[in-house]
């Protein structure tokens, strides 16, 4: 899959002949073959012709727009009028209630399965690790011990869970526990104490905000390109706006693809907290600097293009993440209609 990720402020998206090209005042920046783009993502203050914009979602090719940090602002979407009946489904299954906590429940498990499989590889990776000035890394291991027994206990609770709000309740007390072991498994200088995204105070915050963000637009976009409704979620409560189903589908892969690409940047040194910029702007104190976008753009696409097994791949199994997030909609969508008993999510070996 090719993503084209359009991040030059004032640059102009149009099609020449079979070709996309991005330019600015005048000067081609970048340009590829249309038939080798899947995806689209336009970045800040950039603008594109209205004929690319229908040729693109004619081709079925994504295309998002984020602001210039990540945040989701929009999504071209093809008619999907010929997704009725697996909407009104969706809809028929939300009202009933029936769905909701097995396959919310489903999810958190995976989750914090997901969440205590990429703390443990981490752990077994820095272990002993000397650092570029010669220190060796020393963890915290009583904190990242209590944080894993927490997150087993609430494992357990969680699977016994009467109601999606103690449900939510379990699952929210393990994700306090994982950033506590998260913690402990990085350099004091990225500053990070607990997981805070109203903004993010700190760099390691800025950058998993980030990852979750691309994520999120992939999540988004196929619950979209499988029919789903994406607002008609069944774990995060309907609000307007919220792309609750998206949420749902996104949170076994957060630990997966989101955490462990940014524990992966920092902990080899691609990424180092004194590159991210402090704004000064209370609304933004710390962002990612420009060098340190790329490298996170970069290093998010190679993780997409990771091979994995899936069951319902075809032959062989083997897939990309990338179509697996797809393959986990596509799962979505046979419970809800009734082809599947119960959700199976994804959960890491």
């Amino acid at each position: 899959m090719t993503t084209v990720y359009v991040r030059e402020q004032g640059a102009m998206v149009r099609k020449r002949g079979e070709r996309l090209v991005i330019s600015k005042e005048g000067h081609t920046l970048e340009e590829f073959p249309m038939n080798q783009v899947d995806q689209v993502v336009v970045m800040g203050n950039v603008q594109m012709t209205t004929q690319t914009m229908v040729t693109l979602v004619q081709r079925q090719v994504d295309v998002v727009f984020l602001s210039s940090y990540g945040k989701f602002r929009l999504r071209l979407e093809a008619d999907s009028s010929g997704h009725v009946q697996l909407r009104q489904k969706q809809l028929q299954q939300k009202d009933s209630g029936a769905l909701a906590l097995p396959v919310a429940k489903a999810m958190v498990d995976a989750k914090i399965h997901n969440q205590r499989v990429i703390l443990q590889r981490q752990v077994r990776r820095l272990d002993g690790k000397t650092s570029d000035n010669g220190a060796i890394y020393v963890r915290d291991g009583g904190l990242f011990d209590r944080s894993l027994a927490g997150m087993m206990q609430m494992q357990q609770a969680a699977r016994q869970a009467g109601n999606l709000d103690s449900l939510r309740g379990y699952e929210g007390k393990a994700a306090a526990y994982y950033f506590e072991a998260l913690r402990s498994l990085l350099d004091r200088a990225w500053g990070f104490q607990k997981r805070d995204y109203h903004p993010p105070p700190d760099p390691f915050n800025a950058l998993l905000s980030f990852g979750y963000s691309l994520l999120l637009k992939d999540v988004r976009a196929a619950v979209q390109m499988v029919g789903l409704d994406v607002y008609m979620g069944f774990f995060h409560e309907v609000h307007p706006g919220r792309p609750s189903l998206a949420l749902d589908l996104m949170e076994e892969w957060r630990p997966i693809i989101a955490d462990a690409l940014c524990l992966e940047l920092v902990n080899r040194g691609a990424l180092r907290p004194e590159e991210f910029v402090r704004t000064g702007r209370s609304e933004r104190p710390v962002e990612l600097g420009e060098a340190g976008m790329m490298r996170v753009l970069q290093a998010y696409g190679s993780r997409l293009d990771t091979r994995m097994y899936h069951p319902l791949a075809g032959p062989g199994g083997e897939t990309t993440l990338q179509q697996a997030i797809v393959l986990q909609a596509r799962r979505m969508a046979r419970v809800i209609t009734g082809h599947d008993a119960a959700y199976e999510a994804m959960r890491a070996k």
